[in-house]
Formats: structure tokens, C-alpha cells, sequence
């Protein structure tokens, strides 16, 4: 059965202190969040961190599908939400509380903060699965999609992909890593390389993710202060992140998802499902690091009716 799709947008303000400035986080919403006969919406965190929503707009799809409304926001700093490059390499604001305090905002002003779910991608899963850990009253489920549980174990992972290149490209990463110029063309040529085989193995790329690149490119204030220039060189504020020793106060039935090719490889996912106490994990062995481009039809089913299956809290225990 197939729902007619009711799309809206809107801005959340954002009480930020040390921003200078009023912020606000842009959202958009698939579905009717008021409609008691439908499913728990789902929201969704996007990765980067500084990227925006655009590539994850298929899941928008489940409104359709499960009648699961969906909710699609930009983070602060980023795409359509209020922009600070006035903050580039400030680290003690771009903080993983700055954009915990900003979801749990964004929750509150829609008014779903009682009874919600949350599907988190890469960067948007290490904040997600931090959230979880605080227990918020209202999340019933939690999804974490190629997401690592560390950021060593993240550069780990890389390294091990890295090392699969062809010689003359890893060289041509080195070469400029040492000498302090990635942001070289020959540099982003070697990173594509990379991002072929281990971001999104789809050619050509979906529009939706070039169109999160094309504006990531545009403001980079966000990732290049807390990631670095690229996925697998580090050298941001995130570098010692770490959740695994507060994974076991993640108490709702989570999913967890990678991919074969995935730069969270399964020694960087491992930890999620060794240590939250109710947790299903899923490989997907087509798939990089975006299942939703690269396998669709399995990722939409399984993640569809984790979000529905009654007899999930029963499988996993009660929450």
C-alpha cells in the first residue's frame, strides 16, 4: 500500500551561548507526525560530521512503504541549518554536546521527544549511539549504519583499505600527507580513488550524493575541525573519540550495519554488538560504506521491518 507522500519543512531555533549568533536547524518531514494511526517516526542524523541530509533522502521512502514518517535534518554548521565559518578549528565548540544538545532541541520542537526512533550513518551513528547512552525517555529503537564504535578503530580499518590500493596512488597519499598539501588536486584524485571502492561503489555516483559532496565542499568548516580532509586521514578533534565504554547504558533494541568494503570494517562495528545488550547485526556484502545506494532493496527490507516487527522488544527483551 502506498501512501500520498506529505512533505513539509521548517526551522528549529537553536539556542547556542557561544555561537554569536541566533542558529537555527533546518528539517524536513515525510509524513504526518500527528496521526496517531501510523508508525513511530523515524529520525534521521546524517554523517560528515559536516555533511547534510541530500544523500540520505531514499529513506524517505519508508513513509511510503511502512508508513513510517521520516524526519530529515541538517546539522548545525551545514547545508540548510545556520552556517558559523567564523568557528573553522575551533574544537571547543564543535563538540559531539553541541549536536546532542541540537538533536534532543530538534526532538522537542516537533514534539516526538516521547516516542521516536533513530537511524544514524556514519558520523550520524557515533552521535546517535552517544545520545542512546543517556537513555532519552522516548526512543523506542536505534539503528546505527556503518558507524564505528571508536575512531582508532576507524583508522584502523582504513589503514587495513588503504593498503589495497594501487601502489602509485598510496604513494601519491603519502606523498602529500607528508608534505602538508591535501588539499592538492593530485591529493583529491588519489582520495577518490579510495572513496570508489570504499564510500560508495555505485558509478556513477547517485545525484543525492554528489549533492551532499558539492555542498560539503562549499562550507567545510565542520569537518575539516572535527574529521580532517578526507575518511581516512584523521587529524580533527575526533581523532580519541570513543563510545564503547558507555555502550552497555544503550537499553532499546539496536541495529547495527556495515558493509564488506565498509571503512567501518567489522573490528571497528564489533564493539556495538559485544556490548549493547540488545543488539542485531547485519553485513552487507555488496555494500561500502552506503548500503542505501548500493544494495537498496535488502537495506530498505531490513531496516523497514526492524522499525516495524512488533515482536522486536519481545526477540530482544523488553526496553
Amino acid at each position: 500500500m502506498s501512501l500520498t507522500t506529505t512533505v513539509s519543512e521548517g526551522v528549529a531555533d537553536y539556542h547556542v551561548p557561544t555561537a554569536g549568533k541566533p542558529c537555527k536547524t533546518w528539517y524536513k518531514v515525510f509524513g504526518d507526525l500527528s496521526h496517531p494511526g501510523h508508525e513511530r517516526p523515524l529520525v534521521v542524523v546524517h554523517g560528515g560530521p559536516g555533511s547534510c541530509h541530500n544523500y540520505l533522502l531514499p529513506i524517505s521512502k519508508l513513509w511510503d512503504t511502512h508508513h513510517i514518517p521520516v524526519v530529515l535534518y541538517d546539522q548545525i554548521g551545514n547545508g540548510n541549518s545556520t552556517h558559523l565559518p567564523e568557528k573553522k578549528g575551533d574544537v571547543s565548540f564543535w563538540t559531539e554536546v553541541l549536536f546532542r544538545d541540537e538533536l534532543e532541541n530538534l526532538l522537542r520542537h516537533l514534539k516526538i521527544n516521547n516516542d521516536y526512533d533513530l537511524l544514524g550513518q556514519s558520523w550520524g551513528g557515533m552521535l546517535s549511539a552517544a545520545f542512546a547512552t543517556y537513555q532519552p525517555k522516548g526512543l523506542k529503537r536505534l539503528i546505527i549504519t556503518n558507524s564505528p564504535a571508536s575512531m582508532d578503530l576507524w583508522v584502523e580499518s582504513s589503514n587495513k583499505l588503504r593498503l589495497t590500493l594501487p601502489e602509485e596512488v598510496q604513494a601519491v597519499l603519502d606523498e602529500h600527507e607528508e608534505a602538508g598539501t591535501t588539499d592538492s588536486e593530485a591529493y583529491e584524485e588519489a582520495t577518490q580513488v579510495f572513496y570508489k571502492r570504499h564510500l560508495c561503489r555505485v558509478d556513477p555516483w547517485p545525484e543525492e550524493l554528489a549533492k551532499s559532496f558539492e555542498i560539503m565542499g562549499q562550507d567545510s568548516t565542520v569537518y575539516l575541525t572535527m574529521n580532517g580532509p578526507n575518511e581516512f586521514y584523521i587529524t580533527g578533534s575526533l581523532k580519541t573519540w570513543s563510545i564503547i565504554d558507555d555502550l552497555h547504558k544503550v537499553k532499546v533494541p539496536t541495529l547495527v550495519i556495515n558493509g564488506r568494503y565498509d571503512g567501518a570494517q567489522d573490528e571497528a562495528v564489533f564493539p556495538f554488538f559485544n556490548n549493547i545488550p540488545k543488539c542485531r547485526w547485519v553485513r552487507f556484502e555488496g555494500s561500502s560504506h552506503l548500503p542505501q545506494f548500493e544494495e537498496p532493496e535488502r537495506f530498505f527490507e531490513l531496516i523497514g521491518d526492524f522499525l516495524t516487527h512488533a515482536r522486536v522488544e519481545e526477540e530482544y527483551g523488553s526496553v
